[in-house]
């Protein structure tokens, strides 16, 4: 009986993708006919009737969702840079360190064993947790279904945002409860805020319990972000960058980076040219802490805040910390955190 509603609906949605009417000129009834369309995906793309079925008719438009994505800045946009300081004094403040310490005291036995499997060092993992959700104490509220079916109408991003959904959906056949499905706006989740995706790919059952439980269980959040920073080819006993002091006369134009990534250009166009420690230090480049990591090893520079200001040399595993958020103040706010932590 629900699955003949459905073709009355799909009759409705086909109509209105012909028509090419954009989402915000559309309301309710246009959503509802539109998961006729994301059904059809999910059980072509193997989901179970049943779970696909079960969710859709909970499902409405969330008009909220889409206000909020719309006032995310595009990659390509010409607006100025801030300053880094401001966020830095935000995201790297005496209670995020605190706290990350703390937590870092309490899950010491976990975390040795997933720097052991993993090579990812125990400070980065509490990093990551501290800035994803504040080590668990908020992981956000929307219904994630409802947010990810909203976001595919919308149009924008559609083939990022149904694939999500159905992944969302994948989650539920694998033993997740519906209810556990709540996170970001814009579909992440847990303490990791991994989106569905991710989860499928990367949410460790560390602890044997059957679930991969990155909501409720220290053990699984930990394992599951240590997974992902494997995954993203972190190198064990490298270091995510380090402070510098770059000395006056330093030819800037010398070390240019003059490759376009094809991924978050905006955030890598801020990069130097790669050059190995060794050339660096040859180059005047002075370690704030007196350390520096081994020659060989390769970098980029970058100067946040402009020339006279700390500046940062970037490894390889900075790169991996971009691959959790292409953002650079996000990836240095992870690092500074972790060096606090570790201290």
């Amino acid at each position: 009986m629900f699955a003949a509603g459905w073709r009355s609906v799909v009759m409705a949605a086909a109509c209105l993708l012909v028509s090419g009417q954009p989402a915000s000129a559309q309301d309710e009834s246009g959503f509802q006919a539109y998961l006729a369309t994301l059904r059809a995906q999910a059980i072509a793309a193997g989901v179970k009737t049943a779970t696909v079925d079960a969710v859709l008719p909970t499902l409405t438009f969330n008009p909220r969702v889409v206000a909020l994505d719309r006032q995310q800045p595009e990659q390509n946009n010409t607006t100025a840079v801030p300053l880094f300081a401001p966020y830095r004094t935000r995201h790297v403040d005496a209670a995020r360190i605190s706290r990350g310490r703390t937590t870092y005291q309490e899950q010491r036995a976990r975390l040795a064993r997933v720097e052991a499997e993993t090579g990812v060092p125990a400070p980065i993992m509490i990093a990551i947790w501290g800035h994803e959700t504040n080590y668990g104490s908020y992981t956000g509220d929307f219904d994630l279904l409802r947010s990810l079916a909203t976001l595919a109408y919308e149009g924008r991003r559609r083939t990022l945002f149904a694939g999500e959904f159905i992944a969302a959906l994948k989650m539920i056949d694998r033993g997740v409860p519906r209810s556990r499905l709540v996170g970001s706006w814009a579909g992440a989740t847990g303490n990791p805020q991994f989106l569905p995706s991710a989860y499928l790919r990367l949410a460790s059952d560390a602890d044997g319990d059957g679930l991969a439980d990155i909501w409720r269980s220290a053990t699984d959040t930990l394992a599951s972000i240590g997974n992902y920073f494997t995954q993203a080819g972190w190198r064990t006993g490298e270091p995510w960058g380090v402070a510098v002091s770059v000395p006056d006369g330093f030819d800037r134009s010398a070390a240019t980076n003059r490759l376009v990534s094809p991924r978050c250009p905006r955030v890598f166009a801020r990069h130097s040219g790669w050059r190995t420690m060794a050339e660096w230090r040859a180059a005047g480049i002075v370690p704030q802490n007196g350390q520096w990591p081994r020659d060989s090893v390769q970098a980029v520079l970058i100067e946040p805040d402009g020339a006279g200001r700390t500046a940062y040399l970037l490894t390889g595993n900075y790169r991996v910390i971009l691959d959790y958020n292409c953002s650079n103040f996000y990836a240095l706010s992870v690092g500074l955190l972790a060096d606090e932590i570790a201290r």
